[in-house]
C-alpha cells in the first residue's frame, strides 16, 4: 500500500490534485456568484471583492510564499495550505455574515497560495528528470480543469444541499488530500533551519528574485499570459454568433489543456521550455493578426486558446530548467503566483476598457502588445543568462 502511494506517479497526481482543491477556491464562488449576491442582498459592487479578495494575497505576499516555504519546509507549506483551505470551507459552508465572508475570502488567500507555489516545487523535485516536463505541463492544466469540473457539477449540487453545498463538498476534498498527502510525502530531512528574514531581507530577496534572469524569467512571462487568458474567457465569447456562445466559452480552455498535454509535451522533448513558450506566443500574434483582419470566429478564438496552451504547461516546466535548487524553485514558483494575481487582477478591466471604446483593432492591438513583451522579455532573460554562462565560462 505505502509503495503505491509514495509512488512517483502517485505523488504526482495527488499534488495535481491539491492544484484542483486551490483553483476551486476560485470556482466556487465564482460559479455560483449571482447566486450569492441574491443571497447576501444589496452589497452592490463590493461583492466583486467575494472574487477578488483572494488574488490581492497573491499580488502582496507570492514571493514571501517561497521564502515562508523555504523557512518552514516546501512539505509542511503545502500540508499547513490545505488544512487551513478546509477550516475555511467549514466556515463558508455556515453562510456567515457578508463581513465575516469577506474576511474569509482574505484569508482563504493565504491557503491558496501556500498550495500553488508548494505543490509545482514539489511536483519538480519527485519527478524524474525525464518526466519532469510532463509532470508539470499537468499541473499548469489546474485551473482550467478545476472550473470546468465545478461549472459541470454546481447546478447539481445546488439543487441537493443549497448554498452551503459547495463549500462543505470542498472542506471535505481538501481535509482528505490533506490527510492522503501526510501520509504519502516524504518526510524532509533534518536541517538547520535559517534565521527568519527581516523585512528589509524580503524587500532585498524581491529585488534579487525579479533582477535573476533564471528566477524571474517564467514569473514574467506569465504575467503577460495571465493579463490576457481569464479575461479573454470573459470578453470573446460575446463577440461570437449567441447560439455558439455557449460552446466557445466551454471549448477555450478545454483547447488549452488539450494543446498542452499534447503539441506542448512533443515540443518540451525537442525544445527548451522558454523556446515553447516563445513558439506560443508567436503564434497566438499570428492567430491576433488573423482576427485583426477578418473579425472574430468561434473555431479562430479556439486556435488562440490552443496556442497560449503552449505558454501554460511550458512555464512550469521552465522552472525546473532553469533553477536547479529547491530554494529557487519555490521563489520561481512564487513569483508565478504573485505575477498570475497580478495579472488576473489587471487584465479584465484592461481589455474591457479598450473594448468599451469601440475601436475594432484595439483588442486585438492590446493582445499583440502583450504577447509581443512577452517574447521580448524572454529573449532578454535569455541573453542575460548566456551572458552569465559566458562569464563563468571564462573564469574557469
Amino acid at each position: 500500500m505505502f509503495s503505491v502511494i509514495r509512488s512517483p506517479l502517485f505523488l504526482v497526481l495527488a499534488l495535481w490534485a491539491a492544484g484542483l482543491g486551490a483553483a476551486a477556491q476560485f470556482a466556487k464562488i465564482v460559479i455560483i456568484f449571482p447566486e450569492l449576491q441574491a443571497f447576501y442582498g444589496q452589497t452592490g459592487a463590493i461583492s466583486g471583492y467575494l472574487v477578488s479578495l483572494i488574488s490581492v494575497v497573491g499580488m502582496l505576499l507570492g514571493l514571501v510564499a517561497g521564502i515562508i516555504g523555504i523557512q518552514v519546509g516546501i512539505r509542511r507549506l503545502l500540508l499547513s495550505g490545505l488544512i487551513l483551505g478546509a477550516a475555511i470551507s467549514v466556515w463558508q459552508a455556515t453562510l456567515p455574515g457578508f463581513e465575516a465572508m469577506l474576511a474569509s475570502r482574505l484569508l482563504e488567500g493565504l491557503s491558496h497560495l501556500a498550495i500553488v507555489v508548494s505543490a509545482p516545487t514539489l511536483i519538480a523535485q519527485l519527478s524524474a528528470h525525464r518526466h519532469q516536463a510532463m509532470a508539470l505541463t499537468l499541473w499548469g492544466s489546474y485551473f482550467s480543469v478545476a472550473f470546468a469540473g465545478v461549472a459541470l457539477t454546481a447546478p447539481l449540487i445546488l439543487q441537493a444541499f443549497g448554498l452551503a453545498g459547495l463549500p462543505a463538498i470542498h472542506a471535505v476534498y481538501m481535509a482528505t488530500l490533506a490527510v492522503l498527502l501526510a501520509v504519502a510525502l516524504p518526510a524532509p530531512d533534518r536541517r538547520d533551519t535559517p534565521p527568519w528574514p527581516s523585512l528589509a531581507d524580503i524587500a532585498r530577496r524581491h529585488i534579487a528574485v525579479y533582477s535573476s534572469p533564471y528566477i524571474a524569467a517564467p514569473a514574467l512571462g506569465w504575467l503577460f499570459y495571465t493579463l490576457t487568458f481569464v479575461s479573454m474567457i470573459a470578453i470573446l465569447p460575446s463577440m461570437v454568433d449567441p447560439a455558439q456562445r455557449p460552446f466557445v466559452a466551454a471549448a477555450m480552455p478545454l483547447a488549452s489543456i488539450a494543446s498542452s498535454m499534447s503539441i506542448g509535451n512533443m515540443l518540451l522533448r525537442h525544445m527548451s521550455a522558454v523556446n515553447v513558450i516563445i513558439a506560443g506566443f508567436v503564434t497566438a500574434i499570428v492567430l491576433v493578426l488573423v482576427f485583426l483582419w477578418a473579425g472574430p470566429s468561434a473555431w479562430l478564438f479556439i486556435a488562440l486558446f490552443a496556442a497560449l496552451g503552449l505558454v501554460q504547461g511550458a512555464s512550469f516546466a521552465a522552472v525546473p530548467q532553469l533553477n536547479a535548487t529547491l530554494p529557487d524553485r519555490a521563489l520561481a514558483n512564487g513569483g508565478i503566483a504573485q505575477t498570475g494575481n497580478i495579472g488576473n487582477a489587471l487584465g479584465t478591466p484592461a481589455l474591457l476598457a479598450v473594448t468599451s471604446t469601440g475601436a475594432a483593432a484595439g483588442l486585438p492591438a492590446l493582445l499583440i502588445i502583450c504577447y509581443a513583451a512577452a517574447i521580448l522579455v524572454h529573449m532578454a532573460m535569455a541573453r542575460s543568462r548566456a551572458r552569465t554562462q559566458g562569464r563563468e565560462h571564462s573564469a574557469m
